[in-house]
């Protein structure tokens, strides 16, 4: 399924990584090398010393000379200003400790030297280290009383609970393009409320592997609706009626390079792939299904199965995933059936502001659909009286580009074609896509965001399929002759997130829809979404 905001990738999200993470929710766990060397105090990076201070020379010195004190293995104390002196007087404690242990050793001596340095760092920092042992104490209180409510000592929850507002224009659609008018009203116009829950249960045995458990529950669907154009990205979710299982995948490393994901639920290209667009997600990101990243990975959508991220250089990786859909098993009976996807995107960093990502998906489908649930999808006629269609064999290829222009702008895109068959039969059916888009990061205070996303959704430019399969010309002569849609759809969304705390954001946006269902006569609709967004 879709990635939700709070769902993990199976690799940390920024490309320029020179090594692979598990990530799993708001919390990422990294791989911890027991046997690294632990960094000397000229590596601490956020100690407010500066390396011509006494004190920081002098500490320096001792433990150069002693070994009598660490940080952490990410170089940093990873305390806040106000605290940097308590962390300094802690790793004095430290030294200090280690320097009793050399004394009350056989033979273990220190210099005279030494000895004075000591003294004079344990009177600048007296305050600090006479209130070491009441902080320390306060600190195991807090964490007994954490530990004894905690859900788990080996899982952490995420429940992400995402409410919208959503309306639509009347409109008409120009379904059977003949005649130049419009003759189907939209049923979906009525101003509705969707409400999305969803239950993240990582739990992570050691630092290197992470089993990941997801329960969903959508309800109050917009309506019928006339086209995928409309739809949103919580709205892909479907009225679930209840709870269902979304994810139920194991991830984990080999090695500091090499990830894997194996599982029957959400093992896809869009779980997989590490995404360019670092915004993306239906409960904080873009409104629309269709801008939440380029159609041709929803291709096949399969539930389970198994892929690898490798991090083969400093600023290139290579992912691929295999996904499949077995009626009963990987998905109900009534979800999509028998797809054979499998995928392969490379990952490249050539410079620090961008990210680029190109893709390749080859995909089986026994119905001709291509399940992306974003415009033209279909692309075989579906026959009426058995609902059943030719099976299609699709290569698809793609690119996404994402320049972060300064701290507070990105830009970036997308590209995707599709090219399908028919196995053992003459002719094919070709589909593109495209976006563009910026984001302003902190607009208007830190943490917010917004963003400007127009695009083609996906659009059959041509399909020359034997006569009768061909959707375009079906739907405007009824014999499905080849040919391409006679127009082109038009995506507009606009929108703000308004981030009230860590917990709350509020997103109002607009989607405007020029010519949607690749029809010139269809009426323009326009969507007004408000949508809540909780995660704790």
């Amino acid at each position: 399924m879709p990635k939700v905001d709070g769902a993990p990738h199976l690799i940390q999200r920024n490309q320029n990584a020179k090594s692979i993470e598990i990530v799993s929710g708001t919390e990422t766990f990294k791989p911890i090398d027991r046997l690294s060397q632990i960094p000397s105090v000229d590596r601490l990076s956020d100690i407010e010393f500066e390396p011509t201070d006494w004190a920081y020379q002098a500490l320096q010195s001792l433990s150069n000379r002693y070994g009598c004190i660490a940080g952490f293995p990410d170089g940093t104390y990873r305390g806040v200003q106000s605290l940097t002196r308590y962390e300094f007087a802690a790793g004095l404690n430290a030294c200090l400790d280690r320097l009793n242990e050399l004394l009350s050793q056989s033979g273990g001596s220190i210099s005279s030297e030494d000895l004075a340095i000591v003294e004079r760092l344990r009177e600048e920092f007296a305050a600090e280290l006479a209130t070491l042992p009441s902080r320390i104490d306060t600190l195991e209180a807090r964490t007994a009383e954490l530990e004894a409510n905690q859900f788990s000592t080996t899982t952490k929850l995420t429940v992400i609970n995402s409410v919208a507002v959503v309306g639509r224009t009347s409109n008409e659609a120009d379904l059977f393009p003949r005649d130049g008018t419009p003759e189907t009203g939209d049923p979906g116009t009525n101003i509705s409320l969707q409400n999305l829950n969803y239950f993240i249960f990582n739990t992570q045995f050691s630092d290197r592997s992470l089993l990941r458990l997801a329960l969903l529950n959508f309800d109050g669907l917009t309506g019928s609706r006339l086209t995928n154009d409309v739809r949103l990205g919580n709205d892909f979710f479907g009225d679930t009626n209840g709870l269902r299982i979304n994810d139920l995948n194991y991830r984990f490393l080999i090695g500091d390079k090499f990830a894997g994901i194996v599982g029957t639920a959400n093992v896809n290209a869009t779980s997989a792939f590490r995404g360019p667009n670092r915004i993306e997600g239906a409960a904080t990101g873009p409104l629309s299904f269709f801008a939440q990243r380029n159609p041709i990975l929803n291709i096949g959508l399969g539930a389970g199965g198994l892929g690898f991220d490798w991090q083969f250089a400093d600023r290139a990786s290579l992912q691929a995933v295999y996904s499949t859909n077995i009626p009963g098993f990987f998905v109900s009976s009534d979800g999509p059936k028998g797809h054979n996807t499998t995928a392969v995107q490379l990952a490249l960093t050539p410079i620090d502001p961008v990210d680029l990502t190109v893709y390749y998906v080859n995909d089986y489908s026994p119905d001709g659909g291509l399940v992306s649930f974003v415009g033209d999808a279909q692309l075989t006629v579906v026959d009426r009286l058995t609902d059943e269609s030719e099976p299609l064999q699709t290569n698809a290829v793609g690119a996404t580009l994402n320049w972060q222009v300064s701290p507070s702008l990105s830009v970036g895109g997308w590209f995707g074609y599709t090219n399908s068959r028919i196995p053992d039969r003459s002719g094919n059916v070709q589909t593109t896509n495209y976006m563009v888009f910026l984001n302003l990061l902190d607009l208007f205070g830190e943490g917010n965001l917004g963003g400007l996303y127009v695009g083609q959704p996906p659009k059959i430019i041509s399909s020359d399929l034997p006569e009768g399969n061909n959707i375009p010309d079906f739907f405007n002569t009824g014999r499905g002759r080849s040919g391409g849609q006679p127009g082109t759809t038009t995506h507009v969304e606009l929108f703000y997130r308004w981030q009230l705390d860590d917990n709350i954001s509020i997103t109002p946006g607009a989607i405007v829809i020029f010519n949607p269902g690749h029809t010139p006569d269809s009426d323009t609709i326009g969507i007004g979404i408000l949508r809540t967004t909780f995660i704790f």
